[in-house]
């Protein structure tokens, strides 16, 4: 009976210790590959922070030798950097799974060339609604998941 008793003991804690042990780590909703209105953008950890790196740019009929440069930045000594790569995310914390939204962070938008306030929503149909602010006077754009 004892025998009995220690391998249900041993299969309980299997059981129970396994998705821990060979679990493998699940993406929080923010994270992924995302279509912007002119990129594709690599949204994923960064120093216990999110980042989002332009992967592409997608604009078709554009001039490449001025448009993948950061040509629009206020700083004149980063307008000969490469628009692929830029980080647009900052102070924002990694957030736990199953968050939905993230507020008071800071977005660089590379075609005006500024940092704005931002906030972050991750919308019912699974679109990321990505808001910058100036002053009190917000506008957003919606980024939809690539597979």
């Amino acid at each position: 009976m004892t025998n009995k008793l220690n391998n249900k003991m041993l299969i309980l804690v299997f059981i129970i210790f396994c998705p821990l042990i060979f679990g493998s780590k699940n993406l929080n909703l923010f994270e992924g590959y995302w279509q912007t209105s002119s990129s594709i953008v690599l949204v994923k950890e960064c120093n216990q922070e999110l980042c989002a790196f332009i992967e592409e740019i997608t604009i078709k009929g554009i001039d490449e030798s001025k448009q993948l440069l950061d040509i629009n930045n206020r700083n004149k000594s980063l307008r000969q950097r490469p628009l692929i790569g830029i980080n647009l995310l900052k102070d924002f914390s990694y957030p736990d799974q199953n968050i939905k939204t993230l507020k008071n962070g800071k977005i660089y938008d590379p075609g005006r060339g500024r940092i704005f306030k931002s906030n972050l929503y991750i919308l019912e149909n699974g679109n990321l609604k990505v808001e910058g602010c100036f002053l009190r006077i917000c506008g957003h754009e919606e980024w939809s998941r690539l597979k």
